[in-house]
């Protein structure tokens, strides 16, 4: 099923039209009110940190402690504000909210400078299924854009258990090595240009002295109608200067290459993930009208999904970002996912 979804970027009352959801929609309209003025100024705070496998994760708690779990992972190269606008109004609508840090942004550290500074995608999924142990969760709805997305797929494919909802931004984002050796039409790899810019000592000097740059310049592509301002960027900019985040960044787009090994103790899942495993558990997938990023057509992967299952277009001129460009968009998808 497809849904084409009409909301402009500031008003939450228009989102409200339809029955029931429209009802428990307009409940949400005081956090989406408050996301009208001042939003560049506004901080997802106070910070909270656990220790969780091999990291000590940096996150953001709101609603209820009694409250159904959401779980929201932001991608590259942004950071937890991606979700500056759904988190409270998830929270409003009483659900448990954690949004982390993932490995290699904002407060998020190692607990050892030995660890391999590894940015594979099985890698990323086990720091959030670590997470969810540490804070005693057994079951989470899980959402998520970019790296974030694809963590989510990962953790509904792998375990199940674990996945109440899935919400996932430009759809099915499982990849291998395997399949990143396939090489794509011209146009299409243009759009990868960063991968193959990390690839080289260059290009990993060149993000280590201008990443903020680099990131403004993804953010401006992947999101051409996006009408950011200087204090929103910088805002969520300062999560990149994490000692370990250029390592990270230049390992997670070498790794997909086949350049650089992932660690062995990941290996069997991705020989798993390698597989493209459909995923069972009850999904929304989310796509903007004007995404500038690399993104599969929603025909691609639909059939990857084998339990409940509704995608849904949001126009209105949204970019890649759609949690920050949409939020009351992905705040209903989210809504609805968890509550079926």
């Amino acid at each position: 099923m497809s849904t084409s979804f009409q909301l402009p970027r500031r008003s939450f009352l228009a989102a409200t039209a339809l029955g029931a959801a429209a009802a428990q929609l307009a409940a949400l309209t005081p956090a989406f009110a408050q996301a009208a003025t001042g939003a560049s100024s506004r901080r997802l705070e106070p910070l909270k940190s656990i220790d969780a496998g091999t990291l000590s994760i940096g996150y953001y708690e709101a609603g209820p402690a009694d409250g159904a779990p959401v779980i929201l992972l932001h991608g590259w190269p942004y950071d937890i504000h991606m979700f500056v606008d759904v988190a409270p109004a998830l929270a409003a609508a009483g659900f448990r909210v954690i949004v982390p840090y993932l490995r290699g942004y904002g407060t998020t550290r190692f607990l050892s400078a030995d660890t391999p500074r590894n940015g594979q995608q099985s890698a990323v999924a086990v720091d959030i299924i670590a997470l969810m142990d540490a804070l005693k969760i057994q079951v989470a709805t899980v959402a998520g854009c970019d790296w974030g997305a694809r963590t989510a797929c990962i953790m509904a494919a792998l375990w199940p258990e674990r996945v109440k909802a899935l919400v996932s931004v430009s759809g099915y984002l499982i990849g291998s090595q395997e399949a990143g050796k396939v090489p794509l039409p011209p146009q299409a790899e243009l759009q990868w240009w960063y991968q193959y810019y990390f690839a080289t000592e260059r290009g990993r000097a060149g993000y280590e002295k201008n990443r903020h740059d680099f990131a403004r310049l993804i953010w401006q592509t992947a999101s051409p109608r996006w009408n950011f301002d200087a204090a929103t960027f910088e805002r969520s900019a300062v999560a990149l200067d994490n000692p370990d985040h250029v390592a990270i960044t230049v390992h997670n787009y070498r790794w997909r290459l086949g350049l650089v090994e992932g660690e062995a103790k990941h290996q069997a899942l991705e020989n798993r993930l390698a597989k493209a495993p459909v995923i069972a558990v009850p999904t929304i997938t989310l796509e903007g009208d004007a995404n500038g990023a690399p993104h599969p057509e929603p025909s691609a992967y639909a059939k990857k999904f084998s339990g409940r299952y509704e995608h849904r277009l949001v126009s209105g001129g949204i970019g890649h970002n759609l949690p920050q460009e949409a939020p009351e968009a992905f705040t209903k998808a989210v809504i609805d996912a968890a509550r079926g």
